[in-house]
């Protein structure tokens, strides 16, 4: 038997790093004192969405992963609180850009390390300006509380990755989020297919699946967006455990037994009757054979 506790959080950004940051850690600090161990932040939360414009003058906001106050910051709380917090950032390396994850673990030291692989681009969403696809791959990270799996806002449509990091061991997959409005269409909610879609890598990976995205009104350049919050934990059947609501500051938990998900995971066959040779169109953009 082996539980482990888990923490969604949501907030709102703004343009003060620091207040931000202090809003992390209260809420670090509140889910960790109700028996958090598994503590998600969302995407980007030291600054507001900067990527709904593109302006030169935000890829200045990028910082090396060595010497980055707030990894730093975190792994010190990490290392206090004993548990385990995956820490979103914009990363600088050499001439590359990257959105990436460092996953603290619960003594502080650095984990493991995830860049998005997959970077949207569309009005509001103006991400290929800023990063570039990350190149770390689908790789489980073993934590005090089990082998994590992170995967990074966009990235949560693809089943594929979902998979492939529970094929190599993940136990439950994370999802750090900055999703809301889209500015040319205004009329359209994605909320419930964004929730749906990651309920069903729960479902069919039979493992816990946690949520963590943004509230709040953000205008940057000509562009207002309201993030829809809506964080939530799936459990390994896909059913939804808990769920924030559009626009309340706060933390959900749930616990589940990682063993328990591993004997139903196994006894299922959803992995055992697998037939890899039959997936090769998977390889190809067009659904054709593959080389």
């Amino acid at each position: 038997m082996r539980n482990v506790t888990f923490a969604a959080t949501q907030f709102a950004c703004g343009w003060d790093r620091d207040r931000n940051i202090a809003t992390a850690e209260a809420l670090v600090r509140r889910a960790a004192a109700q028996g958090a161990q598994v503590i998600l932040l969302q995407e980007l939360f030291e600054t507001p969405y900067f990527c709904a414009v593109q302006r030169s003058e935000y890829l200045e906001l990028a910082r090396p992963a060595d010497g980055h106050p707030a990894i730093g910051h975190f792994q010190r709380l990490a290392r206090e609180l004993g548990v385990v917090i995956p820490v979103s950032y914009y990363e600088r390396a050499r001439q590359a850009q990257f959105n990436s994850v460092a996953v603290v673990d619960a003594d502080g030291r650095l984990a493991g390390h995830y860049r998005k692989s997959h970077i949207p681009q569309g009005p509001g969403y103006e991400e290929k300006f800023y990063f570039s696809p990350g190149d770390t791959g689908f790789r489980p990270i073993e934590t005090r509380f089990g082998a994590l799996g992170i995967a990074i806002c966009w990235d949560q449509w693809f089943p594929e990755v979902a998979r492939a990091l529970v094929l190599a061991g993940a136990e439950y997959l994370l999802y750090p989020t900055a999703i809301g409005s889209e500015p040319a269409s205004p009329g359209y909610d994605s909320m419930e297919h964004w929730q749906m879609t990651m309920r069903g890598h729960a479902a069919a990976n039979m493992v816990p699946v946690v949520a963590s995205n943004r509230i709040g009104r953000e205008t940057t350049g000509e562009v207002t967006m309201e993030f829809y919050g809506s964080s939530f934990i799936a459990g390994p059947t896909g059913g939804l455990v808990a769920a924030a609501d559009r626009r309340t500051e706060g933390i959900l938990l749930a616990s589940f037994d990682l063993d328990r998900c591993r004997h139903d995971r196994i006894a299922w066959g959803c992995f055992r009757d697998r037939r890899p040779e039959l997936y090769r169109p998977l390889l190809t953009l067009d659904g054709g054979p593959a080389a």
